[in-house]
């Protein structure tokens, strides 16, 4: 190999690193904190997801919608989630007269709000908005998707970096000499399982652009659809004709003819439009399947809550399968606790990487001794 070109690559991998280090710290710290958000949440919060007795009956979740608006002074409803699992609460998100968004947990039993929460005080979400955006927003999510690009580059140039020149040294780059010394057992640390978490990170720094840059979201269309925009999924309203009957659940039937439509077992989301034009969006999980995130989609009148459209996910284009299925890799979630797990790891180990490659600059006459 030569030597000039190597220490090119270890200087664009130093300086990019030392560059990106603490943004990657905390990105990767809150990754790895938010693959295990459900578990987590759950054991803090019981009671906000699990019923105490589950009910023969579950109630329209328009009586829970009417006790929002009347005790709870919500004024607009965003979304609302209903699950398969018979010991899962109704989850509702809606906005109330003082602009703020509540999270609030229904018995579908009863009918009772059980617990509430705004979304700017949701743990979480907080965790989240470090993830994607730092806290600052548009411009956060730039630097965040620009550190993503410039880790992905590290993660190449420190691989180029690891390969050994000759096969008989292969064993000594696949383990860690923990009986050396701190500095040696800093380098190993850090190259060693920098090369067994490659792959897994490279997946998920990948994927993670996806909510970085709407240019890399696009390309993917482009190369599975032959597209270059990604096409949107809003379908507009009909015209306002008439108004559904009073004695009719307006929420409850748009969830009753989803399940009608896909009967098969699954979760639904109820996703109401944020403008003036749309329809309102359902999306119905198959929680049959056993790769995540294979929803079918179905449109209903704003007005009268009349189904207008149907999108099964069978007939979703190669450029829609994909992007489905980007979530659940990047989160790990895509095989369930066996990849979180992996993903946990990896993200940890990609929160100490700037740390021990710090370390390892910090001292470079000394470091070079044990290099080989």
């Amino acid at each position: 190999m030569n030597k000039r070109i190597k220490k090119s690559i270890g200087k664009i991998h130093l300086w990019l690193g030392l560059a990106s280090g603490l943004i990657v710290f905390i990105v990767a710290l809150s990754g790895s904190i938010l693959v295990f958000e459900e578990e987590i949440d759950t054991f803090i919060h019981p009671e906000f997801y699990k019923v105490e007795t589950v009910g023969k009956f579950k109630k329209p979740i328009d009586y829970s919608i009417n006790t929002l608006k009347k005790e709870y002074a919500i004024d607009t409803i965003n979304r609302i989630y209903t699950f398969n699992d018979p010991e899962r609460t109704v989850l509702v998100m809606g906005k109330n007269t003082k602009g703020n968004t509540i999270f609030f947990a229904v018995n579908p039993y009863t009918g009772k709000i059980v617990s509430s929460i705004e979304q700017k005080k949701h743990f979480f979400s907080i965790v989240n908005k470090l993830h994607r955006s730092l806290l600052l927003g548009k411009t956060g999510k730039f630097i965040t998707g620009c550190s993503c690009l410039i880790f992905i580059i590290i993660l190449l140039s420190g691989l180029f970096l690891w390969w050994p020149k000759k096969l008989k040294n292969l064993k000594q780059r696949l383990t860690i000499k923990w009986n050396a010394s701190f500095k040696r057992v800093n380098w190993d640390f850090h190259s060693v399982l920098g090369f067994y978490s490659f792959l897994f990170l490279f997946i998920i720094a990948l994927t993670g652009l996806t909510w970085s840059f709407k240019w890399f979201e696009n390309s993917l269309y482009y190369l599975t659809d032959g597209i270059a925009v990604k096409p949107s999924i809003k379908v507009t309203n009909p015209p306002k004709t008439e108004l559904l009957s009073q004695k009719t659940f307006f929420y409850q039937s748009i969830i009753d003819q989803t399940n009608e439509i896909y009967p098969y077992q699954g979760n639904v989301q109820i996703r109401m439009p944020n403008d003036t034009v749309s329809s309102i969006l359902v999306t119905k999980e198959n929680t049959e399947k056993s790769i995540p995130n294979q929803s079918s989609i179905a449109y209903f009148d704003r007005y009268t809550a009349k189904n207008i459209q149907t999108k099964p996910y069978e007939t979703f284009t190669k450029g829609d399968k994909l992007r489905r299925i980007i979530y659940p890799v990047h989160t790990g979630s895509i095989y369930g606790l066996p990849t979180k797990i992996i993903a946990f790891l990896v993200c940890l180990f990609a929160a100490s990487a700037p740390i021990t490659g710090f370390l390892i600059w910090w001292r470079p006459k000394k470091q070079k001794k044990i290099l080989h």
